[in-house]
């Protein structure tokens, strides 16, 4: 009859037990040579995690301002060509949420950045408009090379 043996080893336990083993068949004449093309990979490597992950940082939280809330198309869509004529830097963007239109402008960082466009717009539209909460679009700022 054979018996037979079984251990249980954890992945620490088996590491400790290979770095023991190399250890002891390692000498101070040995030494490690490594490809300089390693190197160029891992350049390579910073560049493209750089640019994939520049799309992510174009998105960050800030404020908008909410200029009209309307179920009214025809209303909202001519505050945006006024809004666009008057303040061609302020970015327009239309959010349909049923039964309603919602006009939003700009991209702010904050509130304060946002306070003097909120003054001007609330002179054509005095009901209606407020300094929201919104996810905005920011530009990404161009690679550091040193």
């Amino acid at each position: 009859m054979r018996k037979k043996f079984c251990f249980l080893v954890s992945g620490a336990g088996l590491f400790f037990l290979f770095s023991f083993i190399g250890a002891s068949a390692q000498s101070d004449s040995d030494m490690i040579h490594r490809d300089p093309r390693v190197d160029l990979l891992i350049k390579k490597q910073i560049q493209i995690n750089e640019v994939t992950t520049r799309d992510s940082r174009r998105s960050a939280p800030g404020f908008r301002i909410q200029v009209i809330s309307s179920n009214d198309r025809t209303k909202v869509f001519n505050a945006k060509a006024k809004i666009y004529q008057e303040y061609p830097e302020l970015k327009p963007y239309i959010i349909y949420l049923s039964p309603n239109y919602k006009l939003k402008v700009g991209n702010f960082r904050t509130q304060e950045e946002a306070q003097p466009y909120f003054d001007r717009l609330s002179r054509f539209y005095p009901t209606g408009v407020y300094i929201v909460h919104d996810v905005i679009e920011v530009k990404p700022e161009p690679p550091q090379h040193p």
